[in-house]
């Protein structure tokens, strides 16, 4: 039995305070990529999804508006509990609602196979971002 969580998507402006707060946990404490550039212009133009428990949020991320997923995050205390899946799986049906042929992230290479058990396939070379090494990822959405 999983633990009780739920996601939802929110309004940025309404939930910025969970957003960031998860954000910089994951991104920032813990990755160490620097806090300048974590928030930035595509936060406003995107939609988000927060995974709540207890009233506390433990998770998000976002879809912008070009089909690419982002800035997915789960606090460490509830990696390996479906998290990041149920935010995962919801932000690529708000893709599939919203007529996107095709969704793209910038995967961790860690994450790899995170990624690929939800249908994404890896394309080009690994890269660095924030100091990290990362993946282009994709996935043809079926109507």
């Amino acid at each position: 039995m999983r633990e009780a969580f739920e996601i939802s998507e929110v309004d940025f402006n309404e939930r910025i305070a969970d957003i960031r707060s998860v954000r910089f946990t994951v991104f920032v404490d813990e990755q160490k990529v620097p806090a300048e550039i974590e928030m930035d212009e595509w936060d406003d133009r995107s939609r988000h999804v927060l995974a709540v428990a207890g009233g506390m949020a433990i998770g998000t991320g976002r879809l912008l508006p070009d089909g690419h997923i982002g800035r997915v995050a789960v606090l460490r205390e509830w990696r390996g509990k479906k998290v990041g899946v149920a935010l995962m799986e919801t932000l690529i049906e708000m893709g599939k609602l919203g007529g996107m042929p095709e969704l793209v992230l910038s995967a961790q290479t860690q994450a790899v196979g995170f990624y690929e058990n939800l249908g994404f396939v890896a394309h080009g070379e690994t890269y660095e971002e924030a100091g990290i090494e990362h993946i282009e990822m994709r996935l043809k959405v079926v109507f």
